[in-house]
């Protein structure tokens, strides 16, 4: 499976197309809260927002080789770390993109002085930056999926 490139100007780039109206082929999420969602996991890594490890630790090297992986994420899958329920908190989508560029930069400066330091993941430990672009390279392309803006 190809991925999208973790990149603020490709993600903007497939998001272009993405009004309120658009509706996700899987799933409950509106356009503006998938948009939310994503910021968030920008937030985490950036330790923004900490949640605890939902793995034994053991489980951590098999969820990293997942991580590295071609195998795409599942459809459909909860996570108690992002609830379905959670309140919109953009006034808009066009601010809610506004955020997650926000956010992404904030992820990059983050990272910029020690690409080794890591934070805390749920499902899969502490991620330094490559790891974090990974999972944001395949969380990102699971969600633009989603919403049919890439194929």
């Amino acid at each position: 499976m190809n991925f999208i490139e973790p990149t603020l100007e490709t993600i903007l780039v497939n998001l272009e197309n993405l009004t309120p109206e658009t509706e996700a082929l899987w799933g409950s999420m509106s356009a503006q809260r998938m948009v939310e969602h994503l910021s968030d996991s920008l937030k985490m890594a950036v330790g923004q927002t900490v949640f605890p490890l939902e793995v034994p630790e053991d489980r951590i090297p098999r969820m990293k080789e997942f991580l590295l992986s071609d195998k795409v994420m599942a459809k459909n899958s909860e996570v108690p770390f992002a609830k379905k329920d959670q309140e919109l908190r953009c006034a808009d989508l066009e601010l809610a993109i506004d955020e997650l560029a926000e956010n992404w930069v904030e992820f990059e400066e983050y990272f910029s002085e020690d690409e080794q330091r890591s934070t805390l993941h749920p499902y899969y430990g502490n991620l330094n930056f490559d790891e974090w672009n990974r999972l944001h390279a395949k969380h990102f392309t699971h969600h633009l999926q989603q919403f049919g803006l890439i194929t």
